[in-house]
């Protein structure tokens, strides 16, 4: 059977079985708050709380398709520090200010003065601020509070799609579904039963019939939803209790299944719908899902009544929320030359409003306050530009963030970090690349290369090297040393002549010119220094000229003092030592203990024979010389005794061994003399001696058989003398 349009379109009401939250009559009740910063989220009015502010206002609400001849009170403004005296002024900015809402800047009393339509324009966003009437400064922060207009039932619902042409078969059973049918409402679907739609049939019965069922679900989700926050919740009725009422909810198509999830809360039995994918209102306004619930626990003694599930269809409408501006590019790298004049063009950020209203863009550089400002930026084009000389060799790279807020709303705000890269000029001539203690030898030969030296920039590799190292052409050829470059950002210094001497010249200099690579090319001028040195055969430095030594090794005037004191101290102990050994008196005698014959050791020595002021060498010759008592030189006496004399003749007559105990009873007997013996020594041999002479002057006159051989056998130590009597028995021989 073939159903025509005129027996089977059937207009339906359906009843809204889903609301997210419901708002009852205005509320006027005076709230007060430390700040009330109300934002729009999910269709609903949120106040936060902060301390320190002194707001006092009531709830903003302000119904749609006002008709009255008076302007509608929208709500009244209060801050702390109003006194009823007049002195505070009150100023209220953003959307729709002094058009649509105005406000009594005593009383702070708002009106609307337009009638406003909900399904065009939900909510406004306007800033208040109290302010001295005298002074006109601020006695309360800026505040921000929303105005959302109120919806009253002005639209009818709607189908979105007819008209239906639909077939049947014929001999269907009761109950066959034949077609689902959808109309939407206009109206504010979470406040009061304005978008709720109940579907009925006008036409066709009793042949036909809508399920109550498979009632149509709506839901409004803003664009500012949260990634896996939840947005909303839909439950099915179950006449069973206890275990036989748990179900489990799932999406089993539409065209959001892949934006949104939903799960079973299982004390409320609740089907949670949450966000997976985030929401653009300007790309997408709507989506559909078909969503399922079932019974978890099944009795197949009753499973004929089943299927125990039901199906229905949830619209999830796309709120439209006041974003704020996106930039081109998730950050920015710009060039700049160094040494740029202010006000230089640095580069342009872009950024727009994604919303729908493409509102104007502001844009500001956000500095901190220790930052130097080296930039500026155009607020309507984002244009930024100079505003010092930049220096390359002092900061290469600077790091700012750039934020942009549209004109209508400017509390909300989006950042970007822009990096400028400073470009280099070839602003800094070559220059040595330190301080260089140049040495050549006194036995140095021409073209020898005494030192290589090397440059340094402090531009950009683009601008330094390569090097060029040369003379001055302006000054006359050195003849002592010349330069040759390397080509490896490097020169030698070479000698042109033979052989320096420092007594000469100890010190010559040498101007050199260096350039870079830059474009154009900058060039520097230094002078070496060169010290001539003596040096070994392998070119070790030996020694320099005494200032030029001191002052390359560095030594500080208090280091030189220090050392120069150490050596006065250490003079002064080695005289004192030697003073101290000089006036210690050592004895001549080597033991008192040892009662033998003693040597007695002078060290000077005697002047031979021609020396007769060392001593008396008449007492050597003949004991008669001796007249008188010879006292001892090797000690003084604290004693003196009285000289004996004698006559001549007695002398003479005396005999020598008589003479001899004498004088050893005159030294036992003397006090002054230690108790020892002492060496004395007698020259006179006395008469009628029949020995001859022992001396051995003559000796070498007389004939010996004696054989010297024997001390060639001795060993090293008696070569010599081996080697004399050798000679002397040789002469024998010839």
């Amino acid at each position: 059977m073939k159903i025509t349009s005129t027996s089977c379109i059937c207009p339906v009401l359906v009843c809204l079985c889903f609301v997210q939250r419901c708002y009852g009559t205005t509320h006027h009740g005076s709230i007060r708050g430390t700040r009330n910063q109300t934002k729009h989220i999910e269709g609903e009015t949120e106040v936060h709380h902060r301390p320190k502010r002194g707001w006092v206002w009531n709830q903003f609400f302000v119904l749609e398709e006002h008709m009255g001849p008076d302007p509608q009170y929208v709500g009244k403004l209060h801050s702390n520090s109003d006194k009823g005296d007049g002195s505070v002024k009150y100023i209220l900015t953003g959307e729709g200010a002094g058009t649509i809402f105005i406000i009594d800047d005593t009383t702070g009393d708002i009106h609307s003065t337009k009638s406003l339509d909900r399904e065009q324009k939900t909510h406004y966003v306007l800033h208040a601020q109290a302010i001295d009437r005298r002074t006109n400064k601020p006695l309360e922060p800026e505040s921000e509070f929303i105005i959302k207009v109120q919806d009253i039932n002005d639209n009818a619902p709607k189908f979105t799609d007819g008209p239906y042409i639909v077939t049947v078969p014929e001999m269907s059973d009761m109950g066959t579904s034949v077609l689902q049918v959808t109309a939407t409402d206009a109206d504010d679907p979470t406040y009061g039963n304005s978008a709720r739609v109940v579907y009925s049939i006008l036409q066709g019965q009793p042949y036909f019939s809508v399920d109550p069922k498979t009632e149509h679900y709506q839901l409004y989700v803003p664009e500012s939803a949260q990634v896996g926050s939840a947005v909303g919740k839909i439950k099915a009725n179950d006449a069973d209790t206890g275990s036989n009422a748990d179900m489990t909810y799932s999406i089993i198509n539409g065209d959001g299944v892949g934006i949104f999830s939903i799960s079973t809360d299982k004390e409320t039995r609740e089907g949670i719908l949450s966000l997976k994918k985030p929401l653009n209102y300007e790309k997408k306004k709507s989506y559909t899902l078909n969503i399922e619930g079932a019974n978890t626990h099944l009795d197949f003694r009753f499973s004929h009544l089943g299927p125990f599930k039901d199906a229905t269809m949830l619209k999830i409408i796309v709120g439209d929320v006041d974003e704020p501006p996106l930039f081109s590019m998730p950050s920015y790298v710009m060039e700049v030359y160094e040494n740029a004049k202010i006000g230089t063009v640095v580069g342009t950020v872009l950024a727009q409003d994604p919303d729908s209203a493409n509102s104007l863009v502001r844009y500001f550089i956000d500095y901190n306050a220790e930052d130097d400002r080296l930039f500026n930026i155009d607020a309507n084009t984002g244009t930024i530009k100079t505003t010092k000389v930049l220096d390359r060799e002092e900061t290469p790279w600077y790091n700012i963030t750039v934020a942009a807020s549209e004109n209508d709303n400017p509390s909300l705000l989006s950042h970007v970090t822009v990096g400028i890269r400073v470009l280099d000029v070839n602003d800094n001539p070559p220059e040595l690349a330190r301080e260089y203690d140049i040495v050549v030898c006194e036995n140095s030969k021409p073209g020898q290369v005494i030192h290589t030296i090397s440059a340094t920039d402090k531009d950009d590799f683009a601008n330094g090297p390569r090097f060029n190292f040369f003379l001055d052409e302006h000054l006359s050829i050195n003849p002592n040393f010349t330069l040759k470059d390397n080509e490896d950002n490097t020169a030698s210094i070479l000698t042109r002549r033979r052989r320096f001497s420092r007594t000469i010249q100890d010190v010559y200099y040498l101007p050199i010119m260096i350039s870079d690579g830059g474009i154009p090319s900058l060039s520097s001028s230094s002078t070496l220094t060169i010290r001539v040195c003596a040096c070994e055969r392998d070119g070790r430095v030996r020694t320099c000229h005494a200032e030029a030594f001191l002052s390359s090794a560095g030594l500080s005037t208090g280091a030189l003092i220090a050392i120069l004191l150490c050596v006065v101290i250490l003079l002064a102990i080695v005289v004192l030592f030697i003073t101290l050994r000089r006036s210690k008196k050592e004895p001549l005698i080597i033991s008192e203990e040892d009662v033998r014959e003693n040597v007695v050791t002078y060290d000077d020595e005697g002047g031979g024979e021609e020396d007769t002021e060392a001593f008396d060498i008449t007492a050597l010759r003949n004991p008669s010389a001796a007249e008188e008592l010879k006292y001892r030189r090797d000690i003084r006496p604290e004693v003196k005794l009285t000289p004996r004399h004698q006559t001549l003749s007695t002398l003479e007559s005396i005999d020598v061994q008589e003479f001899i105990k004498q004088r050893l009873a005159e030294a036992d007997l003397d006090p002054s003399v230690p108790p020892y013996d002492s060496l004395q020594t007698y020259a006179y041999e006395g008469q009628r001696s029949e020995a001859g002479s022992i001396s051995s002057l003559d000796s070498a006159t007389t004939q010996s058989d004696q054989d010297y051989q024997y001390l060639g056998d001795w060993g090293p130590e008696f070569k010599t003398l081996a080697e004399l009597y050798g000679e002397i028995e040789s002469e024998r021989t010839t």
